[in-house]
């Protein structure tokens, strides 16, 4: 039987020598190594989403891959494709490390230099351990899980922008055709999702933070299960607990989260942190929010590149809202996808703040009028990044993704590039503000 082999390697040199001892193992086919840590999980996902047979049978971690660091990785790796073996390789073999790597999911430790017969051994041990989980499964009829649920993460190119007006409005779409959908507020210091969807709550965010293992009986008592279906888990009350919440923990979070609902969206908020970086980079699609204006494109421009130099998010993998949108702005969204480097999103939101004003104020944002444009729009967008089943939202929703499955509803004025006219008059502006 054929072993496929993913070798997740940063150094050079380490990943010479080891695709050299791979390619002499007897029936493996190692692929060419991946240099880190989002490039793996980017590579198992497009394997699990073609076909979950696709999966590799053992993936090699070395101990100093980046940016995320080795046990973090091997435990998500564990997590989001539960019958892949991973085998992690070190300098330091001591008894602590390999517990800590047995906690976090590894089958076993290579130590370096790597010996051809400690290699061979521990990815056989490995491969079977793969091929007797996948029988096993097969057998039971159930399937293995792949990346598990949809994360869609939510950012403000600056505070202000309406990043969290967007990521209530996506969950909500997301629900109303039919998923179990997961809202999260990792805007930890500021957040504000309470407010908007006039919640009182006691658990938060950092209730989870020190808990090495949340099992789905600790995740359901910390989140709070809103009138609308949507599952909160929420921002500290307190914002200087914010801090409590690490990268790390940010991970088990996000991973415990995907492992149960269809879809996560996640309020990032308009700063960057490492718990809410940590969730961008393991996010599926990275939603980025602007306003038509300089202050705010030129913020999202220092986001993307800030995302880049730190190996969170490619520019090209980020999609962009232009909200507030008019037609008569100088800065068009074909200018902000040219200086960001991003996808901007066809759907636009119109600058129309008094459509939302009365929900804002009263905190029920979640019973926005169906006919609103700023919610056309939004419900609109979930339809355009994947996050709805087809038609069923239309229909709980008033028609507000008509358009989106192939109807023409009314006032839809979230689409960019049809002018508007009154008879005899020029094309009318979306909305004013």
């Amino acid at each position: 039987m054929t072993t496929r082999i993913l070798p997740a390697v940063g150094d050079p040199d380490a990943a010479r020598s080891l695709t050299t001892l791979l390619s002499q193992l007897p029936e493996a086919e190692p692929a060419g190594p991946v240099t880190d840590s989002t490039q793996l999980i980017d590579t198992l996902a497009r394997l699990a989403g073609e076909t979950l047979d696709e999966l590799p049978e053992v993936v090699l971690v070395h101990e100093r891959i980046g940016p995320v660091p080795a046990l973090e990785l091997i435990r998500e790796v564990s997590l989001r494709f539960p019958s892949v073996g991973v085998v992690m390789i070190t300098t330091d073999a001591s008894p602590s490390l390999f517990a800590a790597a047995m906690d976090s999911g590894a089958r076993g430790l290579v130590t370096l230099p790597v010996s051809y017969e400690e290699l061979a051994n521990r990815v056989q041990a490995a491969a079977q351990w793969s091929t007797g989980v996948r029988r096993h499964l097969s057998s039971a009829h159930d399937v293995v899980t792949g990346p598990g649920g949809t994360v869609v993460t939510v950012t403000g190119a600056k505070g202000g922008v309406g990043a969290t007006v967007a990521a209530i409005q996506l969950a909500l779409a997301a629900q109303a055709s039919g998923h179990t959908v997961a809202l999260v507020d990792m805007d930890l210091q500021t957040g504000d999702i309470a407010s908007y969807l006039d919640v009182q709550f006691r658990r938060s965010l950092v209730d989870l933070a020190l808990i090495a293992d949340i099992s789905p009986r600790v995740l359901a008592d910390a989140v709070f299960s809103h009138s609308t279906g949507l599952a909160l888990l929420l921002a500290p009350g307190e914002g200087e607990r914010g801090e409590e919440v690490s990268d790390r923990s940010s991970r088990q979070i996000v991973s415990a989260l995907r492992s149960r609902y269809e879809i996560v969206v996640i309020d990032c908020g308009g700063q960057m942190n490492g718990a809410n970086a940590a969730a961008i980079e393991m996010a599926d699609t990275a939603l980025l929010v602007t306003t038509p204006d300089v202050i705010a494109v030129r913020g999202a421009k220092r986001i993307v590149r800030m995302w880049e130099r730190l190996q969170i998010r490619k520019a090209e993998e980020t999609v962009t809202l232009v909200n507030r949108y008019t037609r008569n702005t100088e800065i068009q969204p074909p200018l902000i996808q040219k200086i960001t480097g991003t996808r901007v999103a066809s759907a636009a939101v119109p600058a129309n703040f008094k459509e939302l004003q009365a929900s804002i104020d009263s905190g029920r944002l979640h019973e926005l009028d169906a006919r609103s444009t700023v919610k056309q729009a939004l419900w609109g967008l979930a339809g355009e990044l994947g996050i709805v089943k087809p038609g069923a939202a239309a229909r709980k929703g008033g028609g507000v993704l008509a358009k989106r499955n192939g109807g023409s509803p009314k006032n839809d004025r979230g689409a960019i590039g049809r002018p508007r006219r009154r008879r005899g008059g020029p094309a009318e502006p979306e909305g004013t503000r």
